[in-house]
């Protein structure tokens, strides 16, 4: 396997471990990404893109990163609060008025970013194609009861997030969460990564290639089983009545690339992963790019809630907006994915496997993005490799 880029001599194991995950843990292709104090040490990519056509995995090469979309959506709210256009603690209803139906007038703006809004899935069957329709989606939250009382538990939201905090946004600014995202953050820091893909770039896109669930060795987590197996349950609503976008194939379709999800849409790859967090990792801006003051770290990078998750039904911890570390290896086979950073860190994973995250202690940004998934929705040991590695390197 030809790995392409560079890596600095300190961080060799990270080279080490990123070819051991195409040797021996069946990754296909795959990139990584880190930078130390704003520097990248990491530039790394390698594998098949495509394996229909046999198209190699190249540096401009991107891909579906799932819920690592999040992060970014979470980092816009956070730039409309360090600028004070967006109280966390306000009712979401003084932005969002329609959203205080259905006994939901008391909900918080850190609710939405703490999965605790109650709103992870609608009950109301949605039609095909429904998560490209902006409009019909935040118009159908904002009618929806929720599922439990807001801010009394947390569960994770993980395909209303987007919608529901994205409309925040969009109420602030005027903006589509995509437009805003492009003009703040992507656009000056000079990202590969979109939320909303222009046609134009989609020969560059990875397709995502699922776990196959019949071969040997794979275990589903109880959030896939219970959905499989009880329809009507809460992570059955969520993975079952999202207009068909969860079916085999249909979030690597032109009309899901296109579409602005800030829960799970966002394409990219590991250099725009790290790339997003890398002014994070510095205090809130790099070569003169603020995206935060850094009074407004402590607000990301700090524990919101933590426990049992309401949706996963694993443990989960979240800041507003992003995952912290959680340690789930005590768990069966089919529920110990986790992710295991220092507790300074603060990122998001997405399903199958990709990560991106900050680490302010180290002034360290990571970023791992592949094709091929694993079966849990955290990260698995291809990514969490090179995550150890990186802090090996550290010392």
């Amino acid at each position: 396997m030809s790995i392409q880029g560079s890596c600095a001599p300190r961080f060799a194991e990270v080279r080490a471990e990123f070819e051991r995950n195409f040797a021996e843990r069946d990754e296909v292709g795959a990139s990584v990404h880190v930078t130390v104090d704003g520097e990248p040490v990491v530039d790394l990519w390698g594998g098949v893109a495509d394996p229909a056509s046999g198209r190699l995995w190249s540096e401009e090469t991107v891909v579906h990163v799932w819920s690592c979309t999040k992060g970014a959506t979470a980092l816009a709210a956070h730039v409309l609060a360090s600028r004070g256009e967006l109280d966390l603690d306000a009712p979401v209803v003084r932005y969002w008025p329609e959203y205080g139906a259905e006994g939901k007038e008391a909900t918080l703006v850190r609710h939405l970013l703490a999965h605790q809004a109650g709103l992870p899935a609608v009950t109301s069957p949605l039609p095909a194609g429904a998560f490209y329709d902006w409009d019909l989606m935040t118009s159908t939250l904002a009618a929806q009861r929720p599922l439990w009382e807001p801010g009394t538990r947390h569960g994770y939201h993980g395909l209303t997030f987007g919608f529901l905090v994205g409309e925040i946004v969009r109420r602030v600014t005027g903006l589509s969460l995509g437009k805003f995202f492009e003009k703040e953050v992507s656009g000056p820091l000079g990202l590969d990564f979109w939320l909303g893909l222009p046609e134009d770039l989609e020969p560059h896109v990875a397709p995502t290639i699922p776990v196959d669930p019949t071969q040997p060795g794979v275990s589903l987590p109880s959030l896939f089983v219970t959905a499989l197996t009880q329809p009507d349950s809460v992570p059955g609503l969520m993975l079952l009545n999202n207009g068909g976008y969860m079916m085999p194939g249909e979030s690597d379709s032109r009309a899901a690339h296109a579409a602005e999800m800030g829960a799970v849409g966002g394409i990219s790859n590991a250099r725009g992963l790290a790339g997003l967090y890398r002014p994070l990792a510095l205090g809130g801006a790099h070569q003169g790019v603020r995206l935060v003051e850094e009074a407004q770290l402590p607000q990301m990078s700090n524990v919101a809630v933590a426990g049992m998750d309401a949706v996963v039904m694993v443990p989960s911890r979240f800041a507003l907006g992003f995952q912290k570390a959680v340690d789930n290896r005590y768990l069966p086979p089919n529920d110990r994915e986790g992710l295991l950073l220092p507790e300074e860190a603060f990122g998001h994973t997405g399903m199958g496997g990709s990560l991106g995250f900050a680490d302010p202690g180290k002034r360290l940004s990571f970023g791992y993005a592949m094709n091929r998934q694993g079966p849990g929705l955290a990260l698995n040991e291809r990514g969490q490799s090179l995550v150890d590695a990186v802090y090996r390197a550290l010392a």
